[in-house]
């Protein structure tokens, strides 16, 4: 058997196929989905979303940029704020941004909250970007 996955962001649908199983970026760890999963709701992450689309096939990457998820009757509908296939990013680009993130991250003066919070969700969005498209951190 296997899953009907729905990837939707509010400009597009990153995602409208069959899967075989599917690893999520829940807001308490990463969340294994197969076949004959018990109903649930799950709020995501910012992280990387994988899926196979059969036993032998190789992994897909979905940067998500947070979210939910709703799984029922093998059916699984993930709404995002964002998303973006790991193949269609550019890993030049996706390293340099994380980089850039990170240097940002550490840069923040001790005490200004707001610019840590923001930092930390840049990190966040640049090491999904760059771990989806097949950089390794």
């Amino acid at each position: 058997m296997t899953l009907t996955v729905r990837v939707i962001a509010p400009d597009k649908t990153v995602w409208d196929a069959q899967a075989d199983e599917v690893i999520l970026p829940s807001t308490t760890g990463q969340l294994g989905i197969l076949s004959g999963h018990a109903p649930m709701l799950t709020a995501l992450d910012t992280g990387v979303m994988r899926l196979r689309a059969s036993k032998n096939a190789s992994w897909q990457a979905i940067a998500l940029l947070g979210g939910f998820a709703e799984v029922d009757q093998d059916e699984v509908t993930i709404l995002v704020n964002g998303a973006e296939r790991g193949d269609s990013i550019n890993l030049d680009e996706a390293r340099t941004s994380y980089n850039e993130a990170q240097t940002k991250l550490n840069q923040v003066a001790a005490g200004d909250r707001q610019a840590d919070i923001q930092a930390k969700q840049a990190f966040k969005r640049a090491r999904a970007r760059f771990q989806a498209a097949g950089g390794m951190v």
